[in-house]
């Protein structure tokens, strides 16, 4: 980021106009910056969330002419149990810019918080990994990668002789590479705080030149353990199997095709260049709910499946177990045992799927900490009250017209 968390209001003003390439012998790097997000005060994340692609590195995400068409559809309002909870408090108490509801392809809920519109993207934290996941099911589909038994070091030469080297696709994709990492995002020493910082290595990305030095905790396979340098790797592994950014193929393969409305952007690393697969994407909120609505029509364009069906059966079905009943973890997807399934990002974020119901559920915002239980069950809470009035007022299961328009 642009800032060390100063104390004093004028020179934390002062210092967010620096520029990220001002040659200062105490300006931090562009990692240790990003780093320095998780640390953020409230009115920095308010502030700041909707624009991080103006003050890091990023690569666009294109739009196409046409757009999927998301029409209004009858209101809904969300039922909390107890009735003491209302959509306007929900959002304020936990900081929202703005959530969204779709059924059956159409529009039930849309809210904005005050300086958050239809225009404004949002940064997505977590979620990105799961659009990063979805893009290498469709690399899988497209033959760019060969098979999710494939080691690592196959695609990624630099990890040779190091833990990494023979896990699997798919056991990276289930983050069960059993190497050592800690993802506390309120220690600043935790390695999820720390792998950016270093200073770049022999023209290879943060990420690789970080893991490559950490040790096995585990066998490979035998323990599921959160870790976003590994959706970062996995982005990495995605972008030379194609030869392209994260930004460009997904908008070659989802964002044109599909019919997004806006452009998005996604974040890079100094080093390389490479785009981040583990955090970094902004879209729109409208955008956002057409990611969920894309995974609910079955990863299918026009009609045609686009994603490899491994890919998509192990992606929405649970693979790992995560200590929490009824939930787990596909192909960095959550799951849920209802066959929901769900995009999630610390400090709020979500794209929700709920194919019993044909709901797309999406919020994004700024909540007062990273992650917390008392905030993960705010968010629960929201989704069921949204099930809860669709299920109070069903409308007819007949979706929205599939055609584009401009």
């Amino acid at each position: 980021m642009l800032i060390r968390r100063l104390l004093l209001p004028g020179l934390l003003i002062l210092a967010t106009t620096l520029p990220l390439s001002l040659p200062a012998r105490d300006t931090p790097s562009v990692g240790q910056q990003r780093e320095d997000v998780l640390f953020w005060s409230q009115a920095q994340r308010t502030a700041q969330f909707s624009h991080l692609y103006d003050i890091f590195p990023a690569d666009r995400v294109a739009h196409g002419d046409h757009v999927h068409a998301l029409p209004q559809g009858a209101p809904l309002v969300p039922r909390w149990e107890g009735g003491s909870t209302t959509l306007a408090s929900y959002m304020k108490q936990h900081h929202l810019a703005g959530v969204m509801v779709l059924q059956h392809g159409r529009i039930r809920l849309q809210r904005h918080a005050p300086g958050f519109d239809a225009d404004t993207r949002w940064t997505s934290f977590s979620v990105a990994k799961s659009v990063t996941s979805t893009l290498l099911g469709i690399a899988l589909k497209r033959g760019d990668i060969r098979s999710m038994d494939d080691t690592l070091e196959t695609y990624i030469p630099q990890l040779r002789g190091t833990a990494y080297a023979k896990v699997t696709v798919e056991q990276l994709l289930t983050m069960t590479s059993g190497v050592r990492w800690n993802e506390d995002y309120a220690d600043p020493h935790s390695d999820v705080a720390q792998m950016y910082r270093s200073a770049c290595e022999n023209g290879q990305p943060h990420v690789v030149s970080y893991l490559a030095k950490l040790p096995r905790a585990y066998p490979a396979g035998s323990h599921w353990n959160y870790n976003t340098a590994e959706t970062d790797l996995l982005g990495i592994l995605v972008q030379r199997a194609t030869g392209q950014s994260l930004a460009s193929y997904l908008s070659q393969t989802i964002w044109k095709p599909y019919g997004m409305a806006a452009g998005a952007y996604w974040l890079k690393d100094e080093c390389d260049g490479s785009d981040t697969g583990g955090s970094g994407l902004s879209a729109t909120l409208a955008d956002y709910a057409r990611i969920g609505q894309f995974m609910l029509d079955g990863g299918r364009i026009d009609g045609q499946p686009v994603i490899a069906d491994a890919w998509m059966h192990g992606a929405m079905h649970k693979q790992q177990d995560v200590a929490s009943p009824g939930r787990g973890y596909g192909y960095l997807w959550w799951t849920d045992a209802d066959g929901s399934y769900a995009a999630i990002g610390i400090f709020g974020q979500m794209v929700y799927v709920d194919p019993a119901r044909q709901l797309v559920i999406v919020q994004v915002g700024a909540w007062p900490q990273a992650t917390s239980k008392a905030l993960v069950a705010s968010r629960r809470a929201f989704v069921a009250a949204v099930q809860r009035a669709a299920d109070a007022a069903p409308i007819p299961a007949t979706p929205a017209h599939p055609h584009r328009s401009r």
